[in-house]
């Protein structure tokens, strides 16, 4: 499966903020604030069109999504009732690999990925290795019983706590299972992303 392999680092560095989630770019982000190459001074006013694409920019590397696997969201967004840029985040949302980052069954989106392309994951008792997978509304996401023992979930759980716990999602840590209660709002999504210039962009 084809993925995104440049340097993590200097795209954290460009949009400011740890838009992977694993703790190591916070440290990052402290020691060098700046966006890469000449202490990011000396840049150009950006336009309207350079926002709106560093915004799709950002949430593509964010949820770690390839343009092709993108465009097929949105367009899934767009023929949603609502609002697109909302649909568009809630979609990602539900994604199993976001789903079991969010329950704190690894410490990133890529880890997360990872465990489901390994097939470390079940939703509802089956094994489940598409990370894209959408959940719905009650589905139960578990660490494979064969699996348990894997220092990778016991290491990120130890930094969970209950009152961090996303409204949308139930863990249990004694079982390593997480129950999706629901797809999030907007309000709820804890991401600095303009979705309407995304939308905007798209609608050119």
């Amino acid at each position: 499966m084809a993925r995104n392999t440049g340097p993590k680092g200097k795209l954290v560095r460009k949009f400011g903020e740890n838009i992977f989630g694993n703790p190591k770019f916070d440290k990052l982000l402290s020691n060098k604030p700046y966006p890469p190459g000449q202490h990011g001074m000396g840049r150009k006013k950006v336009s309207d069109y350079g926002i709106q694409l560093k915004e799709k920019q950002k949430l593509k590397f964010m949820y770690g999504l390839l343009e092709r696997q993108f465009r097929k969201t949105f367009k899934k967004a767009e023929q949603m009732k609502g609002v697109t840029g909302e649909n568009l985040l809630m979609l990602l949302e539900s994604r199993l690999d976001n789903t079991v980052f969010r329950l704190g069954l690894a410490v990133s989106r890529t880890q997360a990925r990872q465990l489901v392309l390994h097939r470390h994951i079940t939703v509802n008792g089956k094994s489940v290795n598409i990370p894209s997978y959408i959940l719905e509304k009650g589905d139960t996401v578990q660490v494979r019983e064969k699996s348990r023992k894997l220092s990778v979930f016991h290491e990120s759980l130890k930094k969970v706590r209950a009152e961090n716990m996303y409204a949308w999602l139930n863990l249990d840590k004694s079982q390593l299972t997480g129950e999706f209660l629901y797809a999030p709002n907007r309000e709820e999504i804890p991401v600095n992303i303009q979705e309407n210039m995304i939308v905007e962009l798209y609608s050119k």
